[in-house]
């Protein structure tokens, strides 16, 4: 289980993510009034601005106040290291 870091110390599981969508978009605007609507949104920006969600394989959106460039760069660096991780185990 490898969690990302979604700003102020709130982690999600990597592999539950689906997308890392900037907020600046009106289906984003969309995307967050659905489920604020169906009860599954999480904001998680201790209020600040909203810079992306984070859609998540349960149905959930997440709210953060971090990038959604960084929140990427967060996540390619974990299967990036993954990778390396399960490669030096197969030669043992």
């Amino acid at each position: 289980m490898q969690l990302i870091n979604i700003g102020f110390g709130n982690t999600v599981m990597a592999q539950r993510i689906i997308a890392v969508v900037n907020s600046g978009s009106a289906p984003a605007r969309k995307l967050k009034e659905l489920a604020k609507d169906r009860e599954r949104l999480v904001d998680v920006t201790e209020g600040r601005r909203t810079r992306s969600l984070v859609v998540m394989d349960s149905n959930h959106v997440v709210l953060s106040s971090i990038q959604s460039d960084t929140i990427s760069q967060r996540l390619a660096s974990l299967q990036i290291s993954s990778h390396v991780s399960v490669s030096k185990n197969k030669g043992k």
